[in-house]
């Protein structure tokens, strides 16, 4: 495909995604109907989509409109492109811009656009006086990260496997597990290093906060929201504890027990009727469904689709999630709370009100990271229950 075909279709998938389609289920849509797209074109056609819906503000404000071709116009003004050696009417290309598209605009770039305006308090309330930057830095693409499976390599052996296939990375200070990747991201999973378990994708900022809490060596461990199970696979390796991977909607862990294999741990699938039975557990995580407002950059599209009525919702369910699972833990043993969340009422608002409810409870861990320091935001905090008798 040209650079003007490739711009063409961002726009089509755009326009889908304006009429409610999922970015991802636009983007697959498009590559189905579109067999003479080889993986670069198709790669490209994604990175433009995705770059628009991380700067879907100043984009509509460049090019003039909220459609996908408008969309398109403003993302190349951002960047500094000629948007005529693409809108050229040619074979599979945009048609040219209408007098009215090629005019000047008299606008400056506003990363304050790229948030709808009712989160802007929520994120001030955050970062104070640091919002400018943490904007500008959700409107840039996320670097990739790698964990190191310590039962299968350390850092310069997953390094030097790594390259050995093109990616080329590096150890992240600070972490015994974490590399960014700096070359090569897209031969990733055709690598050695990450079809035999050595590495597994997972963000700085979720393997600080893992490697943040005090796992118990032994004993049981559940991770109630295990989703995908990035974490239940992080957190097995770092224990000799029998690992429990559960989720309210199962299909979510389909390929959780192949990544385990492959990653050489064990981790167990308990359905919901049956965490009782495998109870008390001497830790459980609960790493709940958010607003994901700190992993806007990786899920721009997010941000657009929330609203406050949302919002609500979600906090009503983290807090039911807390309500269910603290009384899964053994006495002594240890409640983890997560989220991918920079909203304080997902986060230090959960804190406070599950301690008011839950005054036996020790406090043992509470931390944040932000995309000014880490890649996303992530927050986590656990509790120590009470001795003597289980929560």
């Amino acid at each position: 495909m040209t650079p003007a075909a490739r711009h063409a279709a961002a726009i089509g998938v755009l326009d889908a995604w304006a009429d409610g389609v999922a970015a991802e289920q636009a983007l697959t849509r498009w590559a189905r109907g579109a067999r003479y797209a080889g993986s670069g074109d198709r790669a490209a056609v994604r990175d433009l989509v995705y770059g628009v819906l991380r700067q879907k503000g100043n984009c509509a404000a460049f090019g003039g409109g909220t459609d996908g071709r408008a969309l398109i116009l403003g993302l190349m003004r951002l960047r500094g492109a000629d948007p005529g050696a693409v809108f050229t009417g040619a074979l599979h290309a945009p048609p040219p811009l209408t007098a009215a598209e090629d005019g000047a605009r008299d606008v400056t770039p506003d990363p304050a656009r790229d948030v709808p305006d009712w989160m802007l308090p929520l994120l001030a309330a955050r970062i104070g006086a640091e919002l400018p930057r943490l904007l500008a830095a959700m409107g840039t693409r996320a670097p990739v990260y790698l964990r190191v499976n310590r039962r299968k390599a350390d850092s310069a052996a997953a390094l030097a496997r790594l390259a050995e296939d093109g990616v080329n990375a590096r150890a992240v200070p600070g972490s015994d597990t974490a590399l960014e990747v700096t070359e090569g991201p897209r031969r990733l999973r055709r690598s050695a290093a990450y079809g035999e378990g050595w590495v597994e994708l997972q963000d700085l900022s979720a393997q600080r906060a893992v490697a943040a809490l005090p796992w118990p060596a032994t004993g049981k461990i559940l991770d109630y929201c295990a989703g995908g199970g990035g974490k239940t696979l992080a957190i097995a390796d770092r224990t000799g504890a029998a690992v429990f991977a559960h989720d309210a909607l199962p299909r979510r862990m389909a390929d959780l027990p192949a990544r385990a294999a492959r990653a050489g741990v064990g981790v167990d699938m308990v359905g919901t009727a049956d965490l009782a039975r495998h109870a008390p557990y001497e830790a459980v995580l609960c790493d709940v469904p958010c607003s994901g407002s700190g992993t806007w950059r990786r899920d721009p599209e997010a941000k657009w689709r929330l609203s406050p009525r949302d919002l609500d919702r979600l906090i009503a369910t983290q807090a039911d999630i807390l309500a269910a699972a603290a009384p899964l833990v053994a006495p002594g043993g240890m409640l983890a709370y997560m989220t991918c969340s920079l909203f304080e009422a997902e986060n230090e608002g959960q804190v406070a009100a599950f301690e008011a409810g839950h005054p036996g409870w020790r406090r043992l861990v509470q931390r944040i990271d932000t995309p000014l320091s880490a890649s996303d935001g992530f927050f986590a905090a656990a509790w120590q229950a009470p001795e003597g008798s289980a929560a």
